[in-house]
This record gives structure tokens, C-alpha cells and sequence, in this order.
């Protein structure tokens, strides 16, 4: 059982620090989404809100009263039918205002914090708490990866953050990439543990692997430069045929944030459009991308099996959205298995599908929690229904909060997604 004051006070940090990122920006920047992957800041702090109203206050205050009926549905996933929301049409959305959105945080705030505390023993009381915390750590995320793509969508170029309100380390050249050699064999991946887990990252169970090598660092500006100015991008012979077509029809010749102003690269981030620098990692890329690149240096993507072996193998640590500073910097080697940034900088694609785990039920979750109704309902908005059509990142990025990542933690995005902070490490074959 998880300890009710130590539960209080990371529901409130989290939610503290979601208010937090909300804070720099105007009421117009929250109300426009740019993109149907994207949502509207309004949008998201209202659905991690719904959450806990949904999810816990409707099944445990008593009496138990709305907020107001209809943020029941338009902050939730799903309309009164259970299909989706469209994302698109959350657009339209353009009340309740801001205020309203904050008025409603602070009244389930209120509310959450009077029943933890006055439920001290419920167990599945507390695990719905903890999910809708994992749960908020997400859109924390989501948050910034949309507001990035929104902001750079206005002649403007707006500055979410300034550089100068942050502690920041001149980029220096990055280190000579090498090879670094992992054994075959037969292991387990998957989630171990009796901490927080999402159901698709159970049950732990066995896979072969053959030997194989993992680069030392993440693909860099540079290389990935020399790659479009080899006319990476229009040689068919590196491409699937999708994403040959995929290029081909969005007209695609460079990572989704670079542009190329008055004879020089520059890259647009939430500090604002500035010079690229060639020495860091590469970022926003499609899976199309990442594996034609992969192609390109007779390397490939690593497999989720083979990332997850050698990231059990060395602590969490690395460039997460706790550091303040969204955007990938250098990170110091870790010497212990000498691979560079496993964790945090950029989402690391890998050629692996996003499929169950052998033995994976939705139904069960996979997991040693007691049966319930409400578990069910509120893991049932995760990972189940994704399962096809998408491809598996894994390590977070450097606007994903530390606490959200574990060697297990499976992402996963459609190939020709680039919103993301989504990037390369090479594997090949020992």
C-alpha cells in the first residue's frame, strides 16, 4: 500500500507542475490546436483534470456531483457513445475560457485532496490515483511536443522559454561514434517490479537475441546533413516504398523544424529559431527517416529487444523535461557500459511493431492488481486499441519527466509521425 502523504504530495507536484508549463503563455496560445495529433493546451489540462474527476471522484465521492455534465465528454476520450473524440475536433472547442479550465483544476484539486485523505486504506483507490499521475506525466509531455509545433507555425517565431532564464552548456563536438558489442542469447524484457507499469509492458517473458552492436551516441545534426546533402532524400534505393511515397507526397526534404533562412540551417525550438547546431542529436524524425538513414550507413534500427537489454544495464539518467531545458543538448558518457544518452535527449525509434507481449490480455492488464471495474475502465483508455500500425520508441526525450521512464517504458507513433522529439541510435548486426 502506498503512502496516503507521500500520494497527496506527487498528485500536487504533478499538477503543480502542469499549472507550471501552462504558465508563460497567453490564453490564445491554448485554445489552437495545429495539427489532428495535437490537442490545445486548454484541452489537456482540462483532460488530465477529467481524469480524476471521471475516474476517481465519480466512483468514490459521495454524493458525487459534476463539475459541470458536459466536461464529462468534451475533456474526455471518448464521446457518450464510447467512440474516440476526433482530435480535430477538439478545434472547435473554443469554451470554456482558460479561467473556467483553471477554476475546474482547482475544485477537483480540492476534492481529490479531501478524499485521499479520508480513504486512507483503499487500495484500488490509490492505484487510480497513481495511474491518473503516470497519466498526467503524458500530457506534461504532449503538452510541450504540440505548443512546439503550434509555435512554429507563427511568422512570429514566439519564444516559449527564453534562453537566458536557463543554465546552459556550450555545445562542444561530439564524440567519435563507435560500436559497442552486446552478446546473444536468451533474455526477458518486460516490466519487473511491483511499481507503476502500463499493461503493454507485461508479461516479462523470454526472447532470443543474436549478437549484435549498438552506436556509442545518437545520430548527430552533422551526419544527418551529409545525408540529405548526398541526396539522401531522393535516392529511393534507402526508402521503404510507403515511406518513399510518404516523402514523396508531404514534400519532405529535412527534419521537420529546420529551415534553411538567408544562406544557413536554422531550427525552430521552444527557445525560439536558432542557428542549427550540427553537433547535436538529430530530432523529429519519421520512422521513415530514422530507417532510411539507417540504410544509408549500413546500419539499421536496433529492435526493442536489443535497446532494452543494453538499457537495463545502466541507471536511468539524461536529459529529461526536469532539467528545464527543452531541447537536446550533450550529455556526459555513461562509463559503465559506455553508451551515450540511452535515456532522455530524443525518443529512439526502433525497426520493432507495436504488437501484445506473448500472453498479453487486456482484459487482465497483466498485472498482480486485485480485479475491478474501475481498473478496467480506466486502463482500457491505454494501449489495447493502438496495437496496430505504429512502431515502438523507447528511452524518453528531453521533454519527457524522468519519473515517466523505466527500461520497459514502450512508446509508440505511427511512421510518419515527426511532432515528437523522435531520433536515431544505429544498431547492425556483431
Amino acid at each position: 500500500m502506498i503512502n496516503i502523504n507521500t500520494l497527496i504530495k506527487e498528485y500536487s507536484m504533478a499538477r503543480n507542475r502542469t499549472l507550471d508549463l501552462v504558465e508563460p503563455l497567453f490564453e490564445e496560445d491554448c485554445c489552437v490546436q495545429s495539427l489532428p495529433d495535437a490537442s490545445s493546451i486548454k484541452w489537456h489540462l482540462g483532460h488530465v483534470t477529467w481524469f480524476f474527476e471521471a475516474f476517481v471522484l465519480q466512483h468514490y465521492e459521495k454524493p458525487f456531483k459534476p463539475f459541470q455534465q458536459e466536461f464529462l465528454t468534451m475533456f474526455s476520450s471518448y464521446n457518450e457513445s464510447n467512440v474516440p473524440h476526433p482530435d480535430p475536433k477538439r478545434v472547435f472547442f473554443t469554451r470554456p475560457s482558460l479561467k473556467t479550465t483553471r477554476d475546474y483544476c482547482q475544485n477537483i484539486d480540492e476534492r481529490i485532496n479531501n478524499l485521499l485523505r479520508k480513504l486512507t486504506e483503499d487500495n484500488m483507490l490509490q492505484m487510480i490515483t497513481t495511474l491518473g499521475i503516470q497519466h498526467e506525466f503524458q500530457h506534461q509531455e504532449l503538452m510541450l511536443a504540440d505548443l512546439k509545433h503550434l509555435l512554429s507555425k507563427n511568422p512570429l517565431n514566439p519564444i516559449y522559454q527564453p534562453k537566458n532564464n536557463l543554465q546552459i552548456t556550450t555545445s562542444n563536438m561530439a564524440d567519435p561514434l563507435e560500436w559497442r558489442n552486446f552478446e546473444g542469447g536468451l533474455i526477458e524484457i518486460g516490466y519487473e517490479g511491483k511499481g507503476f507499469s502500463y499493461d503493454n509492458e507485461s508479461p516479462r517473458h523470454k526472447q532470443y537475441l543474436y549478437p549484435y552492436q549498438l552506436a556509442s551516441r545518437l545520430a548527430t545534426n552533422r551526419e544527418y546533413m551529409q545525408f540529405i546533402e548526398e541526396d539522401g532524400y531522393n535516392d529511393p534505393c534507402f526508402w521503404f516504398s510507403e515511406g518513399w511515397k510518404w516523402i514523396k507526397s508531404v514534400d519532405c526534404r529535412h527534419p521537420l523544424y529546420w529551415r534553411h533562412e538567408e544562406g544557413e540551417w536554422k531550427e525552430f525550438t521552444l527557445h525560439g529559431l536558432v542557428p542549427l547546431d550540427l553537433e547535436l542529436a538529430v530530432t523529429h524524425l519519421s520512422y521513415y527517416e530514422a530507417s532510411a538513414f539507417a540504410q544509408w550507413r549500413d546500419a539499421r534500427l536496433p529492435t526493442e529487444a536489443e535497446w532494452e537489454n543494453a538499457a537495463s544495464k545502466q541507471e536511468i539518467d539524461g536529459d529529461f523535461a526536469d532539467n528545464n531545458y527543452f531541447h537536446p543538448r550533450h550529455t556526459t558518457i555513461n562509463t559503465s557500459v559506455n553508451i551515450n544518452a540511452l535515456y532522455g535527449t530524443v525518443w529512439e525509434w526502433t525497426q520493432s511493431s507495436y504488437s501484445p507481449y506473448p500472453g498479453y490480455n487486456p482484459k487482465k492488464s497483466n498485472t498482480d492488481k486485485p480485479k475491478s471495474d474501475i481498473w478496467d475502465i480506466a486502463v482500457g483508455e491505454y494501449n489495447s486499441e493502438s496495437m496496430v500500425n505504429q512502431y515502438v520508441l523507447r528511452g524518453g526525450s528531453c521533454i519527457t519527466p524522468k519519473k515517466r521512464i523505466r527500461s520497459s517504458m514502450r512508446n509508440f507513433l505511427p511512421a510518419e509521425a515527426r511532432w515528437q522529439f523522435s531520433g536515431i541510435r544505429l544498431a547492425r548486426n556483431e
